[in-house]
């Protein structure tokens, strides 16, 4: 989805994603943070360590929403998120605090989510970390 619906050059690159404790993902709604880490990591520009992420991924690239957003929300207050990165809501873009706390930020398509995490490109583009690996700095 990266490669086809944002430009991100993800099939150049060797991509191992580690679960905490083995755990095997079967949540719809972990697709939004998995492509979080990717563009994280991609990008060399970090999520905030304040945000929780979560939506399903459409094929066309569109993030879904997803089932109990209200209790992951209150939940993710109680733990000490101050953001949430999620899909849109109910045909309305959330911008709004929405457990005491808590900022919402809704995110329609992936691009969008690339958008957060993507720092300004040079015409040229990032350098690949195998080009860079040779470069005297």
């Amino acid at each position: 989805m990266l490669d086809a619906r944002c430009g991100l050059s993800v099939g150049a690159n060797d991509i191992y994603l580690n679960v905490a404790g083995g755990l095997r993902i079967v949540e719809p709604a972990a697709d939004l943070a998995v492509a979080a880490a990717l563009v994280s990591a991609l990008t060399e520009t970090a999520v905030p360590t304040d945000t929780v992420v979560f939506g399903e991924i459409a094929l066309s690239g569109d993030v879904r929403a997803v089932g109990h957003t209200e209790s992951r929300l209150k939940e993710a207050a109680k733990l000490g998120f101050a953001q949430a990165w999620m899909p849109i809501g109910r045909g309305k873009r959330r911008e709004a605090a929405v457990a005491p706390g808590l900022e919402a930020a809704s995110i329609g398509h992936l691009k969008e989510l690339v958008e957060r995490l993507a720092p300004a490109r040079s015409p040229r583009g990032p350098l690949s970390r195998q080009r860079r690996i040779g470069v005297a700095s």
